[in-house]
């Protein structure tokens, strides 16, 4: 196991717009406030989802489009940069997995690409760090290079 020794930095406490992208609110107040290193947690709705499952064989990210409501029972993820590897170069990522709930009490949940915003509510938790993806030939994803 890699790791890196972080010290904490400021802590916020955020309400997601209604209508707006969730995880791109979450990039462009990361981007707002200079965060280049941080955990949240968070709870809402969404009125639609897009999810993305990595097949580990394949390599690759595969879709799932919902067009209906769910609840955020749980959504937790970090804030880092994307690395030279990708297009969007240097640019903050707010890596995001979620568990949405159904009003029949199913779930689905994986890797949040994007989902509309009905209601949202976040903790962050900034590090004093700069963490910037770098790709993993492994596992063929982008990682922190610890």
């Amino acid at each position: 196991m890699d790791y890196q020794r972080v010290e904490g930095g400021r802590e916020y406490l955020a309400r997601l717009e209604h209508g707006r992208d969730w995880r791109g609110q979450i990039e462009a107040f990361a981007d707002a406030e200079g965060i280049d290193a941080a955990v949240f947690f968070g709870l809402g709705a969404v009125q639609d989802a897009t999810l993305y499952f990595y097949d580990q064989e394949e390599q690759e990210y595969h879709p799932d489009e919902f067009d209906e409501p769910f609840e955020v029972t749980a959504a937790v993820g970090n804030i880092s940069h994307l690395g030279e590897g990708r297009s969007s170069s240097g640019e903050r990522f707010a890596h995001t997995h979620v568990t949405l709930s159904r009003a029949d009490g199913s779930a689905v949940g994986g890797h949040l690409e994007s989902a509309t915003t009905f209601a949202g509510e976040l903790y962050v938790r900034e590090f004093d760090a700069h963490l910037e993806r770098e790709h993993d030939d492994v596992t063929d994803l982008e990682l922190w290079p610890l």
